[in-house]
């Protein structure tokens, strides 16, 4: 498949997710906390992800047992639960609002919480995507995803860990830029160890689906050539399967029949391009399969309950 530069590259429906949904780490903060210490943070704050470079800290979820981070260990909490950090299993936590921002943290993001006990060192950062199309992505992970750095899965993330730990550290020209850049590895890395440790009884999504080399390719065809005018015998023709069974193991692995699936993305695609480029909607029509702008009109508020044209307005204003 060709990109905007007209070079080849290769189809990856996951990194087509995250680039649609333009899922972007932010750092938030580099944290240097002396026991006694805790953190209340809200529900409602975005995807978040914690890294421990130094010491170790607690993890409280209303309704889950405490949870020990050790240096290395990378914590993911996609949906934006609320939850708990802390020196320790039962140490009293501070909300985490504008008040100690602006109290407690500098300019350049360092946050320090004094005490008389123990140091632990650890980067707190964000996601921003467009939730209208990552949550394809954001509502297959669990809450809490954890990835400890003593597992075998876990050395790459913890060597991912050490690098922003550096990178946040120095301070250096780019620095900044470049623990953004880790910070999407981070959760790249993440969502692969999670994925690959899920057992064969998940239920299915297109996440767990690439895990199987067919299916997956059937995936890549639909995100590489969205346009074409597919049949269920044109995708098992290209996989070298028989409609029946192509039918009953995509359904089995993905949730969903492949035309269903492709109507999806379709309709993702089509809020990425109403969102993000100028053309007409007749072009997107087009671009996403529809022959007809009518039938392209009906079928995207059928999907996005309100038609192209009032979608592309009210992202303009948003």
């Amino acid at each position: 498949m060709l990109d905007s530069r007209g070079t080849v590259r290769a189809v990856d429906p996951l990194a087509d997710v995250l680039d649609l949904g333009r899922v972007r780490g932010v750092l938030l903060a580099s944290v240097r906390a002396s026991a006694p210490w805790g953190l209340d943070l809200p529900s409602g704050m975005g995807a978040a992800v914690h890294a421990v470079t130094a010491g170790t800290a607690w993890l409280r979820v209303d309704g889950e047992p405490p949870l020990q981070l050790m240096p290395g260990d990378l914590l993911l909490l996609p949906s934006g639960i609320g939850y708990r950090l802390s020196s320790a299993p039962d140490a009293r936590c501070r909300p985490f609002d504008r008040a100690m921002k602006e109290e407690l943290m500098t300019p350049a993001g360092d946050l320090t919480l004094t005490g008389p006990g123990a140091v632990t060192t650890f980067v707190c950062a964000g996601y921003d995507y467009d939730l209208d199309i990552a949550q394809q992505l954001m509502r297959q992970l669990p809450d809490v995803l954890h990835v400890p750095a003593d597992a075998v899965a876990g050395r790459e993330i913890a060597a991912l860990v050490e690098l922003l730990a550096a990178e946040v550290g120095t301070r250096s020209p780019g620095s900044r830029a470049a623990a953004a850049r880790l910070i999407d590895l981070l959760l790249i890395a993440a969502i692969r160890r999670w994925n690959d440790s899920r057992g064969d009884d998940a239920p299915p999504s297109w996440l767990t689906a690439l895990r199987d080399p067919t299916i997956a390719q059937v995936l890549a065809l639909l995100h590489e050539r969205p346009g074409d005018t597919w049949t269920l015998a044109a995708l098992a023709s290209e996989v070298h399967l028989s409609r029946a069974t192509l039918a009953r193991r995509f359904t089995e692995a993905v949730g969903e029949p492949p035309l269903a699936y492709l109507a999806r993305w379709r309709m993702h695609l089509a809020a990425h391009y109403l969102k993000h480029s100028t053309d007409t909607v007749e072009s997107i029509a087009r671009a996403v399969g529809y022959s007809s702008e009518y039938a392209f009109n009906r079928a995207f508020a059928r999907h996005r309950g309100q038609p192209p044209g009032r979608y592309r307005r009210q992202a303009l204003h948003a």
